[in-house]
């Protein structure tokens, strides 16, 4: 697919289990239980549970990851020993053995990203690069993109041409 990911990190089922695969997205969760992190990494198609254990560097830099920084992990796929149901890839999980951070967040965030929490406007469109991030906007702008789309196959079929001007 691209050289940072080979799948995208909603994709990923049980039939994957044993392939090396590469994941990019944001780190919606780190969760360091002591000997094992565990990374929920998110893209525009899903989230992906990742899990590193045991000592050494991987481990540090795993549990030192902030959230919502854009990094790159690759690892075996394996199955989950605690399945969760309320996702697609819930059976599965990512053994990282690497990890690249591809850009790190802002140092303290100016709002919760995949909250329904009120923002002021002024702070989401000064921050719009994160707002798009919010899961129910997304979901708004890509049913949006399917509605246009719709509406310009069947104007096509019908023979109409568009035309766009320029404003001046």
């Amino acid at each position: 697919m691209f050289e940072y990911r080979t799948h995208n990190c909603g994709e990923l089922r049980e039939e994957d289990i044993g392939k090396t695969v590469k994941l990019a997205g944001w780190a919606q969760t780190v969760r360091n239980l002591g000997g094992l992190v565990f990374i929920d990494i998110r893209d525009q198609y899903g989230i992906t549970q990742a899990i590193t254990s045991g000592e050494g560097e991987l481990m540090e830099m795993a549990s030192h990851i902030p959230v919502e920084s854009t990094i790159s992990i690759e690892g075996k796929v394996r199955k989950r020993s605690d399945i969760n149901e309320n996702l697609p890839t819930g059976r599965i999980e990512i053994e990282i053995e690497k990890i690249e951070i591809l850009g790190k967040r802002l140092k303290n965030l100016p709002f919760e990203i995949n909250t329904d929490m009120e923002v002021r406007e002024d702070l989401r469109l000064q921050y719009r690069f994160l707002d798009l991030r919010n899961e129910k906007l997304k979901n708004n702008i890509l049913l949006r993109a399917k509605v246009i789309q719709f509406i310009r196959e069947q104007m096509i079929k019908r023979g109409f041409t568009e035309v766009q001007t320029p404003i001046l």
